[in-house]
């Protein structure tokens, strides 16, 4: 009895080992693609000394070597060393890893010295001139590659039409790449109390060619000399670093599930509130007749009182009639209305479970970048809240 009992016993263990070893391997880890800005003969802004392509590099290294600590992500770099990559490179870069997120790191600078603070762009087209500005300066390195005129098609980095003209094809990733930028800068505002330029909307080329959420941003201005004192600091880019890397770790759990592992002290656990900024709720779009303000409407209003999941497949400017055909052949389809976007949404379930084999089945029919949403009452709510609310 007592040698059975132990075969048990090792039957039990060896079962157990393969099960995890397989739901280990069924797992595909979220793939987050750092881009240090510039490199190599690519300086980027350069004032008192403090090199934007140096600073980059460095809180980019140390934003993955914080998230390599989480076995569930795996970072890919464009660059770990001195070196000058094309910006179409690194886009490709992260498409052929077919990454769930890409974020730039840049500094910036302006003529007088005066401007300061920290700001996060998703792609889009803008007549903002201080947008525009940040958009030509970090497009004209293409300048530096040899046969820009042939890959870039004519584009000129110093012609406002130019960049104007740029094809968005980031739409589809819009609601995401804002969730993200949002992310970053309320970790910039309440953890490390930087001065918060906002959310924007700007024609990156670098963003314009990526194939999932992406962001570009701006750690602060190296042109006013305390600011880039503070960026040239080892503690000032560990502080930058982990804000950028809590926000990524933030948006994982949000989207794809998981538990976030990190040290937060009491201050900053009080501090963890949205930031109060009007460039979230009214960020900027061309004005043309083809982009309006649409009035909020809620039409995904949930049947059920419990928390529901929803699958959002897409985010437009562009309202499309609920019919299957307009899909890809799902349905039911429902949709929010809010600020300049419809967002589409497939499916409505109770069942958690359910809602990933919804998933599963969106991304079949090639909306790959769709993702897990849950409402109660109507409103959206994290995941994890829903799950709560569920138990």
């Amino acid at each position: 009895m007592y040698s059975f009992n132990i075969y048990k016993s090792f039957i039990y263990i060896l079962l157990l080992f393969f099960s995890i070893t397989s739901f280990s391997q069924s797992n595909e880890k979220f793939k987050v693609v750092l881009d240090a800005g510039h490199g190599g003969k690519d300086f980027g802004a350069n004032y008192y000394g403090f090199i934007e392509k140096n600073i980059a590099l460095n809180v980019a290294l140390k934003i993955g070597k914080i998230l390599e600590k989480n076995p569930n992500i795996q970072v890919i770099y464009t660059r770990k060393t001195d070196v000058f990559v094309e910006l179409m490179e690194r886009a490709k870069i992260a498409n052929r890893a077919n990454a769930n997120l890409f974020v730039s790191i840049h500094c910036n600078a302006a003529p007088k010295g005066e401007a300061q603070g920290t700001e996060t762009f998703v792609m889009g087209l803008t007549k903002n001139a201080s947008n525009l500005e940040v958009a030509k300066k970090e497009n004209a390195v293409i300048t530096l590659e040899s046969d820009y005129k042939v890959k870039y098609a004519g584009y000129d980095p110093k012609s406002p039409e130019s960049i104007i003209g740029i094809t968005l094809l980031q739409e589809e990733y819009l609601d995401q790449s804002i969730t993200i930028a949002t992310k970053i800068q309320n970790e910039y505002t309440n953890k490390l109390e930087r001065k918060n330029r906002g959310v924007k909307q700007g024609p990156f080329l670098v963003l314009n060619q990526t194939s999932m959420p992406s962001v570009l941003t701006e750690l602060g201005f190296l042109s006013y000399k305390p600011e880039g004192q503070y960026l040239n600091s080892e503690d000032g880019q560990e502080e930058l670093a982990k804000g950028i890397a809590d926000a990524i770790l933030s948006y994982k759990k949000e989207y794809y599930g998981g538990t976030i592992i990190v040290d937060r002290t009491e201050r900053e656990k009080e501090m963890e509130k949205p930031v109060s900024n009007e460039s979230l709720a009214k960020i900027d779009t061309p004005k043309t007749k083809d982009v309006k303000k649409i009035e909020p409407e809620v039409i995904a209003k949930s049947s059920t009182d419990e928390a529901v999941f929803k699958i959002q497949i897409s985010a437009s400017g562009k309202k499309l009639d609920l019919l299957p055909q307009n899909f890809k052949g799902l349905s039911p389809i429902s949709l929010v209305a809010e600020n300049t976007l419809y967002k589409y949404f497939y499916g409505e379930t109770t069942n958690y479970e359910e809602a990933k084999a919804k998933l599963a089945e969106a991304k079949q029919k090639g909306y790959d970048s769709s993702f897990i949403v849950a409402f109660k009452n109507g409103k959206k709510v994290s995941i994890q809240e829903a799950l709560k609310k569920s138990k």
